[in-house]
């Protein structure tokens, strides 16, 4: 895969060369290539924003450099033999992103990021690139920040793990929150290592004990447990057929209940079902 990042902070992209990214870089999984949009300004203060028209506090973007990046790294790209790349926009006001995105996203040879800064980027950039490229405009969450660059590092890292040879073990993500499948909504249970005992906090005796489905079984039910307690609005999207007997039963002890559509829903008169 493909990864060219465009930012008026080069040196805040650096973390894509140390941990896992950095290894998939280093074994060649991944092609990262950092841009300073400042190279393609023309005045001596390298210029990349200006007052925004009908007035408000602030800069925006201008589309001169912006135009002129893109145009360039996106022919450099296809010089090298890559396919049609994806232009991926972090902003506040984008699709929520989620492991299913990141999964869409990791399936694909070449993404380009155009992080913004100030009141962000002359909307006619984006405009502009939809007409030729896919675009993803993607927000990883409900705050806003100085710049694009952090949602870059994010959106990055959740892809790239997904990539073939980028973890060591090709198994891990499988059981990640939001892996894919029927489940797909359940947080990860708590997990523990050595030693067995730690200033008098000691690991479940179910881990210890050997036994893979009851192993198994407590992992379930702490992801149950988990999700439930925060995050009760992803066991509602849950399909209810994934739900197993055992699943049901503590789901009724903590309060929820099958609604009229057969999802699960809050029990209003509290967690044991008491008025």
């Amino acid at each position: 895969m493909r990864i060219d990042v465009i930012t008026i902070f080069p040196e805040y992209l650096a973390p894509l060369h140390v941990s896992l990214v950095g290894k998939a870089v280093a074994r060649g999984v991944l092609d990262v290539h950092v841009h300073d949009l400042r190279r393609w300004t023309h005045d001596r203060h390298a210029t990349v924003d200006d007052t925004p028209y009908g007035g408000g506090p602030g800069m925006v973007m201008k589309t001169g450099p912006w135009g002129e990046a893109l145009d360039e790294v996106i022919a450099d790209g296809y010089e090298t033999g890559a396919r049609l790349p994806r232009l991926v926009v972090p902003t506040p006001s984008g699709r929520p992103f989620t492991q299913e995105h990141a999964a869409e996203l990791s399936a694909q040879p070449w993404l380009i990021f155009i992080p913004a800064r100030y009141e962000g980027i002359d909307r006619r950039v984006v405009d502009e690139y939809a007409t030729r490229l896919p675009v993803h405009e993607i927000s990883i969450g409900d705050y806003v920040l100085a710049g694009g660059e952090a949602p870059v590092l994010v959106i990055v890292e959740a892809v790239a793990r997904l990539l073939p040879g980028v973890l060591g073990n090709a198994e891990s993500h499988r059981d990640d929150s939001f892996a894919p499948g029927p489940m797909a909504s359940l947080l990860e249970g708590p997990v523990y290592t050595k030693p067995p005992e730690w200033r008098g906090r000691t690991v479940p005796d179910v881990l210890l004990s050997g036994h893979h489905g009851k192993i198994a079984r407590w992992r379930r039910d702490e992801a149950l447990r988990r999700t439930a307690a925060h995050r009760p609005d992803l066991i509602e999207r849950c399909d209810p057929a994934a739900f197993d007997r055992k699943d049901r039963e503590l789901l009724a002890a903590l309060g929820w209940r099958p609604g009229p559509g057969g999802h699960y829903v809050k029990n209003e008169k509290g967690e044991d079902g008491a008025a």
